[in-house]
């Protein structure tokens, strides 16, 4: 029974599964380990789908398992995680039941194998649904507070592919011959699974894949005419590709020298050109001043949930905290830097307020900046900046178009 095919998919999403939920590690961190063992791509993206799923509705699968089980398996129980998996894939991905217990029941043995059988078993006769909208968890209800509502409808499925285009020009004509539709000049948008290195313009650099959100920090630069930007935090390199396209002179920065091959493998296929230094943030210290800096932050990223779902489970208060620190760290770098009448720009792609709207409001606290408010000219039709003039977009936003990251934008100039 072990050896039914797709078994090996199987056990590689229970262990992808295992690592967020008890040891708090990102699918990224886990997913070459878990692959092993798993052969060819089609088995390696239903592990991931599988795995997916299942923290995306995590909270409604947890529902009808309890209503299925007279005493309640604790959350860690091997046995819960793997009927999670198996309603996962009979419910959002239409997986035969008796494949599902072909291939799942394997992980388990002796009694827990007989109730996980029986518990889904149960709920398949009683043909059980899972509702429109995923579920969140109280804890992210409780930090989201009245926006959960609106941001969940955005859960419910994986983002589709965005490109920026390195010529906007192109937009129309690109759009119709990829067969995507287009948010805003610059972007097209393309469906769910279509297979980007044969998509026309891939060989010639003419674009890369960058989420619409992920797109709107580096245009808030405007065109460079040669000016010297700093992209601080900056591989894999989308918003470095964006401002040497919109003719800044861009140096790029970023600690991780692995993710800086990939920014230096993005340069040459587009055929843009930028300084590449792998150096500390914090310890860094610029020969040369800069018109313009772009501090993409790190942060917890909870507001790529519709594509890392893992981020609605591991992430609490503790991770929030240690972000802030190191994001008004990074500020106080940047601000230090920036001589008078230079522009920055800060970003994070996390719904978090702390990360976002109490920075900015820090910002204006503590330092010599004035800020710049974003318009809606800025913006793709259908985002509004808010109030103070930031842009904060989340994944329930442009429903009728496939939504967006969430992100949290605001912009200044040194007085």
């Amino acid at each position: 029974m072990a050896t039914a095919p797709g078994f090996p998919a199987r056990r590689a999403a229970l262990q992808l599964l295992d690592a967020v939920m008890r040891r708090g590690e990102t699918l990224e961190q886990t997913e070459k380990a878990a692959m092993n063992g798993v052969d060819g791509p089609a088995d390696r993206a239903l592990a991931r789908a599988i795995a997916g799923e299942t923290l995306r509705w995590l909270t409604d699968l947890d529902t009808l398992i309890d209503s299925a089980t007279k005493k309640r398996l604790p959350d860690d129980a091997k046995p819960r995680m793997v009927l999670r998996m198996m309603l996962s894939q009979a419910l959002r991905l239409d997986t035969p039941p008796h494949a599902i217990i072909a291939t799942c029941l394997p992980l388990l043995s002796g009694g827990p194998r007989r109730l996980a059988h029986g518990v889904f078993s149960a709920l398949m006769k009683r043909e059980v649904s899972l509702p429109e909208v995923p579920t969140l968890t109280d804890a992210v209800l409780a930090r989201w507070g009245e926006r959960a509502m609106d941001i969940a409808p955005g859960l419910i499925d994986p983002p589709e592919v965005d490109l920026a285009l390195k010529g906007a020009g192109e937009t129309a004509v690109r759009a119709t011959d990829m067969g995507g539709v287009s948010l805003m000049p610059g972007h097209i948008r393309l469906p769910r699974g279509t297979p980007i290195e044969q998509m026309p313009g891939y060989d010639e650099g003419a674009w890369w894949v960058q989420d619409l959100a992920a797109q709107l920090p580096a245009r808030l630069l405007g065109p460079g005419e040669g000016k010297r930007a700093l992209d601080l935090c900056a591989a894999p390199g989308g918003k470095t590709l964006a401002l040497a396209a919109a003719g800044w002179t861009v140096t790029a920065l970023d600690i991780s020298g692995k993710r800086l091959e990939m920014l230096r493998d993005n340069l040459k296929r587009t055929q843009l050109e930028a300084e590449v230094v792998k150096a500390n943030a914090l310890t860094y210290h610029p020969a040369k001043q800069f018109d313009a800096i772009l501090l993409d932050a790190p942060c917890t990223a909870t507001g790529t949930c519709r594509r890392h779902p893992d981020v609605l489970h591991r992430v609490g208060p503790r991770q929030i905290g240690e972000m802030t620190e190191i994001q008004q760290s990074l500020i106080h770098q940047a601000v230090e830097w920036l001589p008078s009448g230079a522009q920055f720009v800060y970003a994070v792609c996390s719904l978090e307020s702390e990360e976002g709207e109490a920075q900015a409001e820090w910002v204006n606290a503590t330092f010599d900046l004035e800020p710049v408010p974003v318009t809606a000219e800025e913006l793709p039709a259908g985002i509004a900046p808010t109030s103070e003039g930031w842009v904060r977009t989340h994944p329930g936003m442009l429903p009728d178009a496939g939504g967006l990251d969430g992100f949290f934008i605001a912009r200044w100039r040194k007085l």
